[in-house]
């Protein structure tokens, strides 16, 4: 499940492309742009999957816009996050941020046209925070219930910044291994392990976890 999580982490973020000018509902925002999503994976898939340093950069220009990294990264802090000081905050927001690329980018590869259902709509878009309902196709012909966190900005513009699969959320998830890695050393030593061992820091992380 930790890997599907994070495969459709990827997967969904990505689909957020490029903002309109008019901040469309983020529901429309994802049902557009899978679309559009399935169209650079059918052009790019042999390069992307011969060049891991484009796949990178590719990964970046898709997500790095429209993921709310900052907010999320604070969120995975928790309670350690007041106590960091702004530049260990930023250090650390880039290094997980990486380390979650780094792991996970074959999954975006996986990507097929269908393989992602984004779900009408229920109730009245919330003015701050809302949630955008998705179900993802597994390989084993299974369906999987992936729900993106949004909310909107000072600048008025929708965006994400947890994913919540099968009740089981991104934020939650990785909160509970950093505040257990944070309590065996320090926030500074965790920071340093994701920037020099990037995946296989968060691989270590999931295998604690089992």
């Amino acid at each position: 499940m930790l890997r599907i999580l994070a495969f459709s982490f990827f997967l969904g973020l990505a689909a957020i492309a490029p903002a309109r000018a008019a901040s469309p509902p983020p529901d429309q925002v994802v049902a557009g742009l899978v679309d559009d999503l399935s169209k650079t994976l059918d052009a790019r898939r042999t390069e992307l999957q011969a060049n891991r340093e484009e796949l990178l950069k590719t990964i970046d220009r898709l997500l790095l816009p429209h993921f709310d990294i900052d907010y999320a990264s604070i969120l995975v802090l928790g309670q350690y996050a007041p106590k960091a000081t702004p530049e260990q905050r930023a250090r650390f927001a880039k290094a997980f941020y990486n380390s979650l690329a780094h792991r996970y980018a074959e999954g975006l590869l996986k990507y097929t046209e269908g393989r992602v259902k984004v779900l009408a709509f229920r109730g009245e878009l919330n003015d701050k925070r809302t949630i955008v309902q998705t179900q993802v196709a597994l390989d084993d012909g299974k369906n999987a219930s992936v729900d993106y966190a949004f909310r909107k900005t000072k600048d008025g513009e929708w965006k994400a910044y947890d994913v919540i699969i099968e009740g089981i959320s991104y934020i939650s998830n990785y909160r509970n291994q950093v505040a257990a890695e944070i309590q065996k050393t320090n926030i500074d030593a965790l920071i340093a392990r994701l920037e020099t061992q990037g995946e296989k820091a968060l691989e270590s992380m999931e295998d604690d976890k089992k």
